[in-house]
């Protein structure tokens, strides 16, 4: 029996001159493989085969990197925000528009709850500690394999069901969030500040999910963050 292809989506990295391209970091690629899925990198290189690539997988993980650009929810950008590449975006939400078209599971991690949002019709904090200064610390300097703060999850949502629990510990690695969450979306889980932490699709026939950590570098030493990624390659048909 053939595993289920999962595509990740890829962000930029520059080496030097000579090396530079698509970037996933390993801990996504691991715990897919981990999970009995087979990851590939869905690189941005246009719109038109953004759609072919999501036609090719079985499900899609919407990943971290960079910021995502104001002009696509109506601002200007934040004197703080960090880098953009606007192709990524417009690729990605290509790849949410075909995936969801074609009903397929969707897992979005950090950057990727944004886009998602955004895509759906919502807005972002570009930048989380001058925009809200009584907002907890969001970028952590210890491991990313580490949690450092704790999130509230919503009492019979579906990452309850998965996480088992309704409040859990998280790593941090983000300076965006959610601002005006998109209407198709259900806020599930936040920090303590009121921070979005994880989202669901109100409608959405199949597995639909927004997370604003990191769970693919916990998965390996923790069940409960293992346990996302076993139920995204689980709802597969």
């Amino acid at each position: 029996m053939s595993k289920p292809i999962i595509g990740i989506t890829g962000a930029y990295i520059f080496k030097n001159k000579f090396m530079e391209g698509t970037y996933v970091h390993h801990d996504y690629q691991n715990t897919i493989a981990a999970n009995g899925g087979l990851p590939i990198i869905l690189p941005f290189v246009e719109e038109a085969l953004s759609i072919e690539m999501v036609d090719l997988c079985d499900a899609v993980l919407l990943s971290g990197g960079e910021d995502v650009d104001p002009i696509l929810f109506g601002e200007d950008p934040h004197r703080n925000i960090g880098d953009t590449i606007l192709l990524r975006d417009q690729v990605e939400l290509q790849i949410i528009k075909r995936a969801m078209e074609t009903n397929k599971p969707i897992l979005a991690i950090c950057r990727g709850i944004q886009i998602l949002n955004v895509a759906l019709g919502g807005t972002l904090i570009q930048d989380i500690p001058s925009q809200l200064p009584d907002s907890i610390k969001h970028t952590q300097s210890v491991s990313r394999s580490l949690d450092s703060h704790f999130v509230s999850i919503k009492e019979n949502s579906k990452l309850a069901a998965i996480i088992g629990e309704g409040k859990t510990r998280v790593n941090s690695l983000h300076h965006q969030a959610i601002d005006s969450l998109a209407e198709d979306l259900e806020v599930v889980a936040t920090s303590s500040d009121g921070i979005i932490e994880a989202v669901e699709h109100k409608n959405y026939p199949h597995f639909l999910l927004g997370i604003q950590w990191h769970p693919e570098s916990m998965a390996s030493t923790n069940e409960k963050m293992n346990r996302i990624f076993a139920e995204f390659i689980k709802s597969i048909k």
